[in-house]
């Protein structure tokens, strides 16, 4: 009797034993998977945060980090930009501003058509988040006239800029940006691994949806142009970058006042450093368009003196 007894309190003990372990399994399965997903949030979050740092390091040139010291081995692109006072300025350079502070190794040179550097673009500069020269030159007036060529001297000066400031030791690529294109970050790219001068395609420009250099065999054998294709280089201001180097190489080279037509500054620049054969195709083979010439619309301000002035000053 006391062996059956014991039996079947042995029975009963394993019963409530595994009652209550099946009861408590799924618990326990729980609190292990939170603990593991716990321990793997852990191990990741401070990578992810190297990630960010880097990241956002590599886009402020910040040193000692392992993405700007790459970074640092890229030729500088200096992008020249010639601008005058008008009721858009303002409105032109902070849309290329956008653009130009997302790209790596950048230096916007802004050349002003006055007698002295405006409050306006000191002040838009000062606060663009891109690293910037200001510079300014006054066009004579007798250069004004409809038909002739356009920001000749601001161009002249950011060129005289950069022989006077940079050497022979520095890697860089020249870029005319005028303040009325769009740019697509990827032209940025293409450009940098400029040797000479290389090229590409431009968008509504001459009359037509685009121009570009006709490539061949790795080599531009012409022109699809809407204006002039007689010129010996068809293409926009927008449409080439000239290695730093090589604007260096050439103190005399200029764009020229005296004697050029309208539409043909790129030409008379371009003949005084380069060939059409040495021309380095970008944009796969100048088949894609990253540069648009897009000029921001003239705004409607015929009311303007019409209504009584703002008791505000307000910068447009």
């Amino acid at each position: 009797m006391k062996e059956r007894a014991r039996g079947n309190f042995s029975l009963a003990m394993k019963s409530v034993f595994f009652s209550r372990f099946f009861i408590l399994l799924p618990w326990v399965l729980i609190v292990i998977i939170m603990i593991d997903m716990d321990s793997k949030r852990a191990v990741r979050a401070p990578a992810a945060g190297r990630t960010g740092r880097a990241q956002r390091a590599a886009r402020n040139g910040d040193p000692g980090v392992g993405g700007a010291q790459n970074q640092s081995a890229l030729p500088v692109i200096y992008a020249i930009t010639p601008t005058y006072t008008r009721p858009v300025q303002k409105a032109e350079l902070t849309r290329l501003a956008h653009a130009f502070r997302q790209v790596p190794r950048f230096h916007w040179i802004v050349v002003e058509d006055s007698t002295t550097r405006t409050e306006l673009v000191a002040r838009f500069l000062a606060r663009c988040g891109v690293p910037y020269t200001h510079l300014h030159v006054f066009t004579p007036r007798r250069f004004k006239r409809t038909g002739m060529p356009r920001a000749t001297e601001q161009r002249n000066v950011a060129l005289a800029w950069l022989r006077q400031h940079r050497g022979t030791r520095d890697a860089g690529v020249v870029f005319f940006a005028d303040d009325d294109n769009t740019y697509s970050l990827e032209l940025f790219e293409e450009m940098r691994s400029t040797r000479g001068v290389s090229v590409w395609p431009v968008g509504f420009v001459g009359g037509r949806a685009y121009e570009r250099p006709l490539v061949s065999g790795g080599k531009v054998v012409g022109w699809y142009t809407g204006w002039r294709p007689d010129r010996p280089f068809a293409t926009d201001m927008a449409g080439f970058a000239v290695n730093l180097q090589v604007i260096l190489a050439n103190p005399r080279a200029q764009f020229k006042r005296r004697g050029s037509q309208p539409g043909m500054q790129e030409s008379d620049f371009l003949k005084q450093i380069t060939k059409v054969t040495e021309l380095e195709p970008k944009a796969n083979n100048c088949t894609r368009v990253l540069v648009w010439h897009t000029r921001t619309e003239k705004p409607h301000l015929a009311n303007e003196p019409k209504h009584r002035k703002d008791t505000v000053v307000i910068e447009v």
